[in-house]
């Protein structure tokens, strides 16, 4: 009998389980299947160009949609810029209830919106039911709150103003959620693009946003393809874009934008590692690469697609994966027993199958479980390459598909270097059931977001961005707000205080101040100035200097002219001293107070030498407010610190703030040395190291600088200066693949040829855009604004418990 009942188990077979989708089919026939845009608080009529949007299961329309062009686009923004000085007037709390209003509408129409994503999408109903629509209304939830606490945690900043948005269409309605809800919090407005495959949800959240009675012109859902994607970011009255979508798009949007003010993020593609140790336990991981890889069929940008194994249990996990794949179910995505759903288009359906060609012909071994595959509808099966070789397409190209590629690593070290062979930085997971390792791993690893013994896991209370070409810009938690705030100085564009109204000085004179030494100082015009690279004095390249002219017209001395070859060394020398930011927190602070002593030591001579420039008065102000500017910094080198989030699961989030990298700096002309350190030093202070080009007209004053710098054990190559041409010299900085971020204070020209040429590498760019910087004023040079360019937030999400 027991026996049985063993063979029945064993021999039973899910039968299906429909969802009823007769609402979401009655709701799309009270609109006649037709959907135009919503714009200003009502919705326009399907005229002139259109398309259709299928069920990519079945190839059934679903609806046709309104195509926009620039017309509907200009429409749509002068709206919504119409909308925002009434929507920036309402209060906190009142915004905050339209969010929370909006939050129970999702959950209200909760099975309606997973349904209608399902048939539009592709993906399991079992997703799109348990995990994205609960994380929408959570959303809407957790920015209510920031709306309501507004004021009080993000003082003296204000919001953007009009945003403009275009979202992916593999998580349409949380992508929708993503977007909309940080931008209405903060109080922007909202010019909003879904993707043409996947509108339905985005027109279904319009009607909900139209029923809770948000203001006309809030927000604003348009539809189309490319061409109107492109309306968007072109358009003159828009202030920020916000993109969620493929790498290549994300650097058209850079090259677009590059001549604008408008502030950008970018959440880009990723080839996330899934590191699995000889330690971890294979059945869990197995369960986390199911999770990882195949869920919404692989059409995931944090997707765990590149398998890294320790040698030791790869065949052994690798049994357990085939096994594992041999039980997954595919079929339609509407039945609740169905594992992988349908590829959303022909076009991604072949670039997968594509990929997997090509990997098999550059030597991998392409596995797929025998199981049953509908006949009709765009199905893949879950696929497991492996003996896959670090450098094959299909290790370093994103396939965007239910596809698993598998390496082997025998060292923790060796499973950091695979993890971060890629130019990509998004996610990734680790395996292993020592929380040393795993957390050692996961600090190592050049990601945004990092699961230990989980994958896949998302909040609104936790941050989510990537490093390198997956973009920058955060989504949720508090660094996500930010993205839709600025200062309120560099909104209203004040401009720098003029000399005459300078601040008094810190100090008259400094103690033990040597006067005898201090008037001996004087300029010839044999004086050698050289560049600072690596720690030492090096001639320039180019063999060549360029004169240094004091105010009254006099020549100064030579400052040597730097080329290409130049940045190159310095670069180099900055990677090479990247120890910098594994120094303490601590000792960083001591080496900058032992910067600030020996400026103070030398400020008569520094006076001096830069009162020629600037005049005496502003030249004592500028070295008395840098000596105070170096403590600050050095105070914030162990007080700018991480958070702990504890999302709604059995997991705490340590929300690190990290160094970026090498960063390269374009110093401006006004206040030459308070501007130098104003930048260079937040940078250094947070564990970057820097290559500065200082102001072109004092460069002979980068002698005192590196003397200092010399002085004060700052190890070799944190700071590299290199003076030349700024618009020479930023255009080699900001193409430089080595470099990670790119900052530019001088001219609008300035900010638009850096712009430009970090699309390459999709650094992180932060410039002035020709705005006017007070740097005698703390309030604008000075503090958290600062220190949040010089770092990038990686949460790491921490399991507890049994």
């Amino acid at each position: 009998m027991a026996s049985s009942v063993v063979e029945k188990f064993y021999s039973m077979e899910y039968g299906p389980a429909p969802e009823d989708a007769s609402e979401v089919t009655k709701w799309l026939d009270a609109h006649k299947r037709s959907f135009g845009h919503y714009i200003d608080g009502a919705w326009t009529k399907v005229s002139g160009a259109s398309f259709e949007t299928k069920n990519p299961a079945t190839g059934e329309v679903i609806a046709k949609i309104a195509s926009a062009d620039a017309a509907d686009v200009d429409r749509a923004v002068k709206a919504a810029r119409a909308a925002l000085p009434g929507w920036q007037a309402l209060t906190g709390h009142q915004r905050a209830r339209y969010l929370y209003a909006m939050a129970r509408q999702v959950q209200k129409h909760a099975r309606k919106l997973a349904v209608l994503e399902t048939m539009d999408n592709g993906k399991s109903i079992r997703e799109s039911r348990d995990i994205d629509i609960p994380l929408v209304a959570r959303h809407f939830y957790h920015h209510a709150g920031w709306a309501q606490l507004l004021d009080e945690e993000f003082p003296g900043y204000v919001p953007v103003g009009v945003v403009g948005q275009i979202i992916p269409w593999n998580f349409p309605l949380l992508m929708f959620a993503w977007k909309v809800a940080p931008a209405l919090a903060a109080g922007n407005t909202v010019v909003i693009k879904p993707a043409e495959f996947t509108p339905m949800t985005a027109i279904m959240m319009a009607e909900i946003a139209h029923e809770i009675g948000l203001p006309k012109g809030v927000l604003n859902v348009i539809n189309g393809d490319g061409k109107t994607g492109a309306a968007i970011v072109d358009h003159a009255d828009i202030d920020k874009i916000a993109f969620t979508g493929s790498t290549e798009v994300g650097r058209i949007i850079r090259k677009a934008t590059a001549k604008t003010t408008k502030k950008l993020s970018l959440e880009l593609g990723g080839k996330s590692p899934f590191i699995v140790f000889d330690d971890a336990d294979l059945d869990s991981a197995v369960e986390g690469l199911v999770d990882g890889i195949w869920f919404n069929q692989g059409q995931v940008c944090c997707a765990g697609s590149r398998l890294l194994v320790q040698e030791r249990v790869a065949e052994k996990l690798y049994e357990k994966i085939r096994a594992r794949m041999e039980t997954l179910r595919v079929g339609s995505p509407l039945d609740k027993a169905i594992d992988i759903g349908a590829i959303v288009d022909q076009v991604q359906y072949d670039r997968i199958k594509s990929l997997v060609d090509i990997g098999v012909a550059d030597g991998a071994t392409c596995w797929q479980p025998d199981i049953s595959m509908p006949e009709k509808g765009l199905f893949f099966k879950p696929t497991l390459l492996t003996g896959v070789h670090p450098s094959a397409t299909v290790a370093q190209e994103e396939i965007f598909g239910p596809v698993l590629v598998s390496m082997t690593f025998r060292t923790p070290a060796e499973a950091v270097e695979l993890a971060n062979n890629t130019t990509y930085g998004l996610a990734a997971c680790v395996w292993s059931e020592n929380i040393n390792v795993a957390l050692d791993v996961a600090a190592q690893v050049k990601a945004g977001v990092v699961w230990v013994n989980g994958t896949n896991l998302f909040d609104a209370a936790c941050g989510f961005g990537g490093y390198r070409e997956s973009g920058y810009g955060r989504e949720g938690g508090k660094e996500g707000m930010y993205e839709y705030l600025e200062p309120a100085w560099l909104h209203d564009e004040l401009k720098a205080k003029p000399v005459a109204s300078l601040p008094e000085p810190v100090v008259e004179e400094p103690e033990g101040f040597d006067e005898e030494r201090g008037a001996s100082v004087g300029y010839f015009i044999d004086r050698t100035v050289k560049q600072y690279i690596g720690g030492k004095q090096a001639r320039p390249d180019s063999g060549y200097s360029f004169p240094v002219y004091a105010a009254n017209g006099d020549l100064v001395g030579e400052a040597p002219l730097g080329n290409r070859k130049d940045i190159r060394n310095a670069v180099e020398a900055a990677r090479a001293a990247s120890k910098w930011s594994k120094n303490t927190a601590h000792g960083r602070a001591q080496v900058l107070y032992f910067i600030a002593e020996n400026m103070v030591q030398r400020r008569a001579e520094i006076v001096q030498k830069l009162g020629v420039f600037v005049g005496q008065d502003q030249a004592a102000i500028e070295v008395d407010y840098g000596v105070e500017r170096i403590f600050s910094y050095a105070s914030w080198c162990d007080k700018y610190e991480g958070s702990v989030h504890n999302p709604p699961f059995r997991m705490v989030t340590l929300a690190m703030k990290e160094s970026i990298g090498t960063v390269g700096i374009l110093c401006p002309d006004d206040a030459p040395l308070l501007g130098f350190l104003s930048l260079v030093l937040p940078a250094i202070a947070m564990g970057n190291t820097v290559v500065a080009v200082p102001s072109e007209r004092c460069a002979t004053l980068m002698s005192d600088l590196y003397q200092v710098f010399d002085t004060s054990d700052l190890p070799g190559g944190v700071v590299n200066i290199v003076a030349g041409k700024a618009s020479e010299l930023g255009k080699t900085l900001a193409e430089h693949d080595d470099i990670d971020a790119i900052w530019s204070f001088r001219d609008e020209a300035a900010a638009a040829m850096v712009k430009l040429g970090s699309i390459g590498n999709l650094k992180q760019v932060w410039t002035n855009d020709g705005r006017q910087v007070d740097w005698f004023d703390p309030a604008q040079a000075e503090g958290r604004y600062f220190l949040r360019h010089a770092t990038q937030v990686k949460n790491i999400w921490v399991p507890y418990g049994e």
